[in-house]
């Protein structure tokens, strides 16, 4: 992009004013659109490692969420994901389904509620969990902050544990169609008095080809369980690539603030149901 004209570098200097605009400035100008429904669906793959192992097993999913608006800035979205690891250990399935409902200023805020109900399977064990609980999102500019409780119950067989967690989510739009995004995750399951602790972290990448529906994205997640009676914990690390395909928004910014824009805790290596 270097000119060594009098007409080129004005030519440079309009350019890089408009780009930092673009990058730089609030994108809330974009936000007020007629609501419409709108949602995307998403596939991944890529490896997990547990900490301390010499294997790396593989790992896949995807996820469809629509968003439903009504009654001006009232919303109802749906979730549906799915989750596996297998390779070198036995498979492991995780499907989770989730309703939202919500509303939403599309300049400043969204705040509503969601009931999630998750299905994981091991070996002929099947693991179940039902969730409710608040969620908000916070506006400002280029960027959104995503925090969410929850409160459920962890069934195995006729085992019955209580469950409630914390999450904190990061959204940073460097352009309109490329987003940054940092995840913290608390999760606790009382198992007849003893606790057992999920910490996960999670980094993320997304770009939307201009005028496109189409995305990608990679992604890096960190999970650690342990039971607060055992001095070992289990981690694991779990890299992903996937590809994003969208209706009915015309931006990953367009899609964040007037879209699908909720979602909930998805375990990097499914040995969490929350």
């Amino acid at each position: 992009m270097h000119r060594f004209s009098i007409f080129a570098a004005s030519s440079l200097v309009a350019a890089t004013s408009a780009y930092a605009a673009d990058t730089q400035q609030p994108l809330a100008a974009e936000t007020v659109v007629t609501p419409h429904v709108s949602g995307y669906g998403e596939l991944y793959l890529g490896g997990l490692r547990f900490v301390g192992d010499d294997y790396t097993t593989r790992a896949g999913g995807g996820a469809v969420r629509v968003n439903i608006p009504f009654a001006e800035r009232w919303n109802l979205q749906g979730d549906l994901t799915y989750d596996r690891i297998w390779g070198h250990y036995d498979p492991l399935d995780d499907t989770r389904g989730a309703v939202h409902g919500f509303y939403r200023d599309s300049d400043r805020f969204a705040a509503g509620i969601f009931a999630a109900y998750t299905s994981v399977g091991e070996s002929g064990v099947t693991v179940n969990n039902y969730a409710v609980g608040p969620e908000a999102q916070l506006y400002f500019g280029n960027l959104t902050l995503y925090g969410q409780a929850s409160f459920g119950q962890l069934t195995i067989s006729d085992f019955h544990g209580d469950q409630w967690g914390i999450r904190a989510v990061a959204r940073y739009f460097v352009r309109k169609n490329l987003r940054l995004d940092a995840e913290l995750d608390f999760n606790r399951t009382d198992y007849n008095g003893t606790n057992e602790d999920v910490v996960g972290a999670a980094v993320q990448a997304m770009y939307r080809f201009d005028e496109t529906p189409w995305a990608v994205f990679g992604r890096y997640e960190f999970e650690r369980r342990k039971f607060e009676t055992s001095t070992q914990d289990t981690r694991a690390n779990k890299v992903v690539i996937g590809l994003r395909t969208s209706f009915g928004s015309d931006t990953l910014f367009d899609e964040d603030r007037n879209g699908a824009t909720m979602d909930t805790y998805r375990a990097a290596s499914v040995i969490n149901t929350k």
